[in-house]
């Protein structure tokens, strides 16, 4: 998609980060964009500070782990833009835990923010963008931790998954005219430590181990993560690569280099479990 001027994006936890980064640079290219958040206030914020620049944006509010509201915002956003051709499913939580601590309200959240609300996106969105016969592109927010894992299972769960989903669905959607992207940022200056401001109402009491408890707080790696995230990668920068990947249809959209070594080094290790099979002759 070389041209992105007039066309119209639907971008979740679009209100700060990632989302807010992506949302701008994306309407710096005149690109309408219908920003998605949980959060009201942050809302009307980012809203009010990209229309004094002129940018064709709107808003709605939803929780995206609730199918029936990302479906309720996609039907505001044709309402209010007509068409859609970009669709960036970045709403994301670092909640789930660690071993030992998890509780049924944990992975649920966290999978239901991180994972559910980008296949729903999908279902929903797709078709929408097949309609037009104008072509679309998909780019869903993973972590370097989709290539990695971490000391948070859940998370790592969930990121994972949108890796899988993203790469699964590249071959499937280009013949209709759909590209798909995975985005896979490492440390970029956003709220995802305060995940815990936003666990709904339905998951109350659930918040140790959603993204504010004992374990994100204290532990050793939270405390390294919290400083990293804290002198990061400017979001903006992140929006900017995320424009040039979709106008150049890019897999895999990566933000740094600080985590190649040990990505290739996991690699190497899966590389080793077949050659310790290799010249064998198996049983059938």
């Amino acid at each position: 998609m070389k041209d992105l001027a007039g066309r119209t994006a639907f971008v979740t936890g679009a209100a700060s980060g990632i989302g807010l980064g992506i949302a701008t640079a994306l309407a710096q290219s005149g690109v309408k964009v219908m920003m998605c958040d949980i959060e009201q206030e942050a809302l009307d914020k980012a809203i009010a500070g990209l229309k004094q620049t002129n940018a064709d944006v709107d808003g709605v509010i939803a929780d995206v782990s609730l199918k029936e509201q990302l479906q309720a915002a996609a039907e505001r956003t044709v309402e209010r833009f007509g068409k859609v051709h970009i669709l960036v499913n970045n709403a994301g939580v670092g909640g789930g835990g660690r071993y030992g601590e998890w509780t049924d309200a944990g992975w649920e959240w966290t999978i239901g923010v991180n994972l559910m609300s980008v296949v729903w996106g999908i279902e929903i969105f797709g078709p929408l963008m097949e309609s037009h016969g104008e072509g679309g592109h998909i780019v869903s927010t993973a972590s370097i931790a989709g290539m990695l894992p971490a000391t948070n299972p859940p998370y790592n769960v969930t990121k994972f998954g949108v890796v899988a989903l993203s790469e699964g669905l590249r071959e499937e959607l280009a013949p209709r005219g759909i590209g798909v992207s995975v985005l896979c940022p490492g440390f970029i200056r956003t709220r995802i430590m305060e995940s815990a401001r936003n666990v709904p109402d339905r998951f109350a009491g659930s918040r140790d181990t959603t993204g504010e408890g004992r374990n994100m707080q204290e532990s050793e790696f939270a405390a390294r993560a919290r400083d990293a995230i804290a002198h990061g990668i400017d979001p903006l920068y992140v929006g900017e690569l995320v424009r040039e990947g979709i106008e150049g249809d890019w897999p895999h959209i990566f933000t740094d280099l600080e985590f190649e070594a040990p990505i290739l080094e996991r690699f190497a290790t899966i590389k080793a479990g077949f050659d310790r099979i290799r010249g064998r002759t198996p049983r059938h």
